[in-house]
């Protein structure tokens, strides 16, 4: 060792010594098991730059998929950002399914890149609910390559609108009760939308094309009844200037006669037509993975589903350029995309949803019942207020009733009294019950947190600095975090559905990535070696970590190239 070296934490340096593994790298992941956060965005292939020379055409895609529709989208939410900044496109819509979980990061790499977002989802209705235990057992376990339902595809216009479309996710959630089987209702959905949300007929999976192309009739003979009651059912429940009719891109024989069935019957509707990618990744190269993620949700092999693959490898953002040589059969559709990216378009942190008020006795505020319990915790750990401040100047501390009402006018100036009510609410309910619970963290530089009896630490008798734990110039409500013992954890967690509705509540659920191991199994299914060589392959793989190469635009997995 010497001062040249770089710093080091002591458990590295004992491990290192000791000859164990190394800590593997963080990924940057949602949940890696080794970092209690992850990491901001950088640009993942640097530069990311706009096309240099020119102007391009303006266009902006409104329905893209990321790697958070899972085991559907092959790119990431960064990989679409970055690729739609190269491509010089004037907005990008993320369109996930039945849910926002990508579009964190999503925004905060747009945000960096400078490239403005639009927020939606594609809600799948119609999705079968398994009737029984055992029904539901065999839908884990057994996949469908091409399911039966229905897509709806929502764009929030505004934060409003977002509020709402996360709104109706969850309920639908909720109704379904299962991973991955929302159950929408569409009267439901016409009221949530109330103009925040403008809606695009969709996939074809959509109700417009689904009508049109129907189950029955003969390839390339179009069933404009069915179309035009479809479109005439959307413009009903949302209204005509919230209905938008897309085209979508595609390289399949009969998609431009789609498209000029679907253009008659927006001009004979006067609704208008947009041009869409509908991308399912980034860039061409991410195909390969895309069908070998098809297989892996099939439960299936890319032989066995290669009937429900997409015949072409297309589904990856474009230029503008393209698009309007793609789409220039069909005037108009491009430049819509542009317009309504830029009307669509809003940041995300815009978005700052409040905590319901908390339910304080007769004659309080949140803020003054705050102040009552502070002052009262004040008392039965200090004593009184003078007594406080003579054991205070000859220790040499900070008088504590000073502190605290300190910190108590920083969190009525930041608004956060209801917080910290609830917070005390459930510890208190947890100390009824015998159910041992501990806040912990940053939380334990606040004097009132060790006031009401959420912390156990003095932070007045340590110095401890409660600016490191709330500041007027830091964003967000401060982070209380709580320890409950694990054996009683759930009669706590059933109290504050009780006592504030499930749909006020929520438990954050973490993002699992793939690891080595895993993604060698599914990967050497899909291309449909044994279940021995599987296990084969995926054993080479040390235990506990492993050494992950630079990441490579891109990816071949074709089984001539796949090797141990």
């Amino acid at each position: 060792m010497g001062f040249g070296n770089p710093p080091i934490p002591w458990r590295e340096l004992e491990r290192t010594l000791s000859g164990g593994p190394p800590v593997p790298p963080g990924d940057g992941g949602d949940s890696p098991a080794w970092s209690r956060k992850r990491q901001g965005y950088t640009p993942l292939y640097a530069p990311v730059s706009r096309p240099g020379s020119g102007t391009p055409t303006p266009y902006a895609e409104l329905h893209a998929h990321s790697s958070f529709s899972f085991l559907d989208g092959a790119s990431t939410p960064e990989e679409l950002a970055e690729e739609a900044v190269r491509l010089g496109l004037t907005a990008l819509a993320l369109t996930d399914h039945d849910g926002f979980y990508g579009i964190v990061r999503f925004a905060e790499a747009a945000e960096v890149l400078g490239l403005p977002t639009v927020f939606g989802a594609e809600l799948s209705l119609d999705v079968t609910i398994p009737a029984t235990q055992s029904e539901r057992m065999i839908a884990a376990r057994v996949g469908t390559p091409d399911p039966a339902q229905r897509h709806l595809l929502v764009l929030a216009r505004d934060p409003t609108g977002y509020a709402a479309l996360a709104r109706s996710i969850s309920e639908a959630q909720l109704r379904g009760g299962s991973k991955g089987r929302p159950v929408y209702d569409l009267d439901e959905l016409s009221a949530n939308a109330a103009g925040h949300w403008l809606v695009l007929t969709g996939c074809r999976k959509g109700p417009v094309r689904a009508a049109l192309t129907g189950a029955d009739g003969p390839p390339g003979r179009f069933d404009l009844a069915a179309g035009r009651r479809a479109v005439d059912e959307l413009v009903g429940r949302f209204g005509r200037e919230n209905v938008v009719i897309e085209l979508t891109h595609g390289l399949e024989p009969l998609t431009d006669d789609l498209n000029d069935a679907l253009y008659f019957l927006a001009d004979e509707a006067g609704l208008p037509c947009v041009a869409t990618t509908a991308a399912h990744y980034a860039e061409p190269s991410r195909r390969s993975l895309a069908t070998a993620m098809a297989a892996v949700r099939a439960r299936s092999t890319l032989e066995d589903v290669d009937g429900w693959l997409p015949s072409w490898a297309g589904q990856h953002l474009r230029s503008g350029e393209e698009m309007a040589a793609r789409f220039a059969r069909w005037p108009g559709a491009v430049a819509l995309a542009a317009r309504l990216g830029t009307e669509l378009a809003f940041p995300l942190r815009l978005i700052a949803p409040e905590l319901p008020p908390y339910p304080v006795p007769d004659g309080h505020t949140e803020m003054t019942y705050l102040r009552e319990l502070a002052y009262r915790g004040a008392r039965e750990r200090y004593g009184p207020r003078e007594d406080a401040t003579r054991w205070a100047r000859r220790e040499g501390f900070v008088d504590p009733y000073a502190q605290i009402e300190h910190e108590l006018e920083i969190i009525e100036q930041l608004n956060f009294p209801g917080y910290f009510l609830v917070v005390w609410e459930i510890v208190e309910f947890c100390r009824s019950r015998g159910i041992l619970c501990q806040g912990r963290g940053s939380a334990a530089n606040s004097a009132v947190c060790f006031a009401i009896g959420i912390t156990a630490v003095d932070a007045v008798r340590y110095g401890l600095l409660f600016e490191r734990f709330l500041s007027p110039d830091r964003d967000g409500p401060p982070d209380i975090d709580l320890d409950i013992e694990s054996d009683r954890r759930e009669e706590a967690i059933q109290h504050v559905y009780e006592r504030y509705d499930r749909r006020h509540t929520a438990q954050v659920a973490n993002v699992i990535t793939y690891r080595p191991k895993s993604a060698i199994r599914d990967v050497a299914k899909a291309l449909g070696y044994s279940q021995g060589q599987q296990d084969a392959w995926s054993k080479m793989i040390e235990q506990g970590y492993y050494w992950a190469p630079p990441p490579v635009r891109a990816v071949d997995i074709t089984p001539g190239s796949f090797s141990a």
